[in-house]
């Protein structure tokens, strides 16, 4: 069932007795029940623009979102509100509201003027701060919860609307990681079990492209749609990050550092010591090949990995990779294009 979708959309901004700001236009999406999709892109590429229209907050400059077959620019506050819920980045301002308080808030649009819960909204918040796993801590300040299980609290929130589209902008900005995969499990959770659809903004590429049943990719003035795996491979990541000392690597889903150094070396092993050692030569700036005078060995006694380096004139064996690392950065760098157009 298509939940959202959009007619000829163009989206930016209107000043008074000022010419329109475009940003993106003839924005073509649908969004389908039970999907997970992250809106991705360059910063200024209009991701928070285009989540406000989307949600009804902006006014597009031409075209429309359509929630349900409903145009969502026309519907009355509370009917939207019980369609459409929205997580913003900002930190909430809530007083001394416990986590059950704030995520009762969402039953709002559902009570009368004098917002008294019924058995049925009671039911809902304690489902949704269940659906959260946050039992423990609903009780509370919101004041005194941790930035995760803030984060937890306001997608409860979010659900006690019981909205067929959550909306969220950078849920999980403040977190560390273990708490940002877990905000992503929870949300990919939500629309498994729920049938609900989840639109993110993100800036985490790896977690979109473990978690995302689509991708949106926004990137000057367009916007690309496809499962993770397809933007990859027909290069729109590539072109959308691109910048320079900064690559996309197809090959690991993950952007590298590039570097002036670009010294050939050849690594020989197998294993978690192989893999990390190549990651840490990368960053360091070598090219790693199969032909080079430099030749890095992975000797694993026991799990105790040990590296021997060969090409400096004599075999050197290192028990960490920082030494060896240390090492090789102390060979002269080839001279650069840049450095011998200056002599």
């Amino acid at each position: 069932m298509t939940v959202l979708e959009t007619d000829a959309l163009s989206i930016g901004y209107q000043a008074p007795r000022q010419p329109s700001v475009v940003i993106a236009e003839n924005i073509m999406l649908s969004l389908q029940a039970g999907e997970l999709v992250c809106l991705m892109g360059p910063n200024g590429a209009g991701k928070s623009t285009l989540l406000r229209t989307l949600a009804g907050v902006q006014q597009p400059l031409a075209g429309e979102v359509l929630l349900l077959n409903h145009n969502v620019h026309q519907m009355k506050a509370a009917e939207l509100a019980q369609m459409l819920s929205l997580v913003l980045t900002d930190r909430p301002h809530v007083g001394l509201l416990t986590g059950y308080e704030l995520v009762a808030l969402g039953r709002h649009p559902y009570t009368d003027w004098t917002g008294r819960l019924s058995k049925k909204d009671e039911e809902v918040v304690r489902w949704a701060v269940g659906a959260v796993n946050a039992e423990d801590v609903a009780a509370r300040p919101v004041s005194e919860l941790s930035d995760g299980q803030r984060q937890k609290i306001m997608i409860a929130r979010a659900l006690a609307q019981e909205p067929a589209l959550m909306i969220l902008d950078e849920p999980t900005a403040f977190l560390d990681i273990p708490r940002r995969v877990e905000v992503m499990r929870l949300l990919k959770s939500i629309t498994r079990q729920t049938g609900r659809t989840i639109l993110l903004a993100t800036h985490d590429l790896d977690l979109a492209l473990r978690t995302a049943d689509r991708v949106w990719l926004l990137a000057e003035g367009k916007l690309h749609s496809g499962a993770p795996e397809d933007l990859v491979l027909n290069g729109a990541f590539e072109r959308a990050f691109y910048t320079e000392g900064v690559r996309f690597d197809a090959a690991s889903g993950s952007f590298n550092v590039t570097s002036d150094t670009c010294l050939p070396i050849k690594v020989s092993g197998e294993g978690l010591a192989a893999l990390w050692t190549r990651r840490a030569l990368e960053r360091t700036g070598y090219h790693l090949t199969e032909e080079a005078a430099l030749h890095v060995s992975i000797l694993d006694s026991d799990g105790d990995p040990r590296w021997q380096l060969n090409g400096l004139g004599e075999s050197q064996t290192f028990t960490r990779l920082y030494d060896l690392v240390q090492t090789l950065s102390r060979i002269p760098a080839p001279p650069t294009k840049a450095t011998m157009q200056s002599r």
